[in-house]
């Protein structure tokens, strides 16, 4: 595994290891070779709800809509350094409206939901509405040609208390399969169930906090099946949004090649760190087995 940051936006790259840029994923995405990766499995920053602090961030438009048009000009470089049988796995949160508050004040559960500042309410929505973020930009990657496979329920067992009384507790999120291609890779018999039946589209995954972390970490438990069904073992693996590297870790330890691009070089460092203490597990040919 290496680490490069900020390449040249005139040189192309062709990753001939698992490498992590430091930099921003629409530019670096450019640089990438056409038809190269056969899985990418990725969670974007969601809209509203974090400042992540970084110059260029996506999440902190005024509005929605802008938010998901830079999503798809950077997936549309996505899909053009994906295989044919490639598959996209995108986890993206929801997020309601500020009612034209400029903060967000600490919860005593929740302290990071703290915000300096936060979008005014959207043209053609209320305040307290909820924005729909995650099904605008499934619609708007649909539009753009990719295929909407599957929208799969991340249930959260153990999720973020919140201190509203006048609606339920979010308790879950979305996962997206967007395929390239009418016919793809999926390797069904790698990711059912213990009991030989496919696998459902409502997965019962708790969060996990890594010390230094950013509290949006990929739990290791979502990102597995993802892997293990978009791709074989020595398939090369992206993720163009990398945060603490999750995916990263997990490719390590499924033995496939990957490539993780972050903007935030605190984050960066940290996914360095993470990859280099990981161990890969007894490598299993799931793909022998579903033969």
């Amino acid at each position: 595994m290496q680490f490069v940051r900020e390449p040249a936006p005139t040189y192309k790259l062709s990753p001939s290891e698992s490498t992590v840029y430091e930099g921003n994923a629409a530019e670096i995405l450019r640089l990438l070779p056409d038809k190269f990766f056969r899985c990418v499995v990725t969670s974007p920053p969601y809209w509203g709800l974090r400042d992540y602090g970084t110059d260029g961030q996506i999440g902190a438009e005024d509005d929605p809509e802008e938010y998901v048009a830079r999503l798809v000009e950077v997936f549309v470089q996505v899909r053009r350094v994906l295989t044919e049988d490639g598959t996209l796995w995108l986890n993206v949160g929801d997020s309601y409206t500020s009612g034209n508050r400029t903060y967000r004040a600490p919860d005593k559960k929740n302290p990071v939901r703290a915000m300096a500042y936060r979008a005014k309410t959207p043209g053609g929505l209320k305040p307290k509405d909820l924005v729909g973020v995650p099904w605008r930009l499934a619609f708007a990657l649909q539009n753009a040609g990719w295929y909407l496979r599957s929208d799969i329920i991340w249930e959260k067992p153990n999720c973020m208390p919140e201190s509203v009384k006048d609606r339920p507790t979010r308790a879950h999120e979305y996962l997206f399969l967007f395929s390239k291609s009418l016919r793809y890779y999926y390797n069904a018999s790698a990711v059912a169930d213990p009991n030989g039946r496919n696998r459902r589209t409502v997965w019962s995954i708790p969060t996990e906090p890594f010390p230094g972390a950013h509290f949006a970490t990929f739990p290791p438990k979502l990102v597995e099946p993802c892997i293990l069904a978009g791709s074989a073992s020595g398939d090369w693996v992206l993720d163009p949004f990398f945060g603490s590297g999750t995916v990263g870790v997990v490719s390590e330890q499924l033995h496939r090649n990957y490539v993780g691009v972050e903007l935030n070089h605190d984050y960066v460092l940290l996914a360095l760190q993470r990859i280099r203490n990981t161990e890969r597990l007894l490598f299993v040919d799931y793909e022998q087995q579903a033969r």
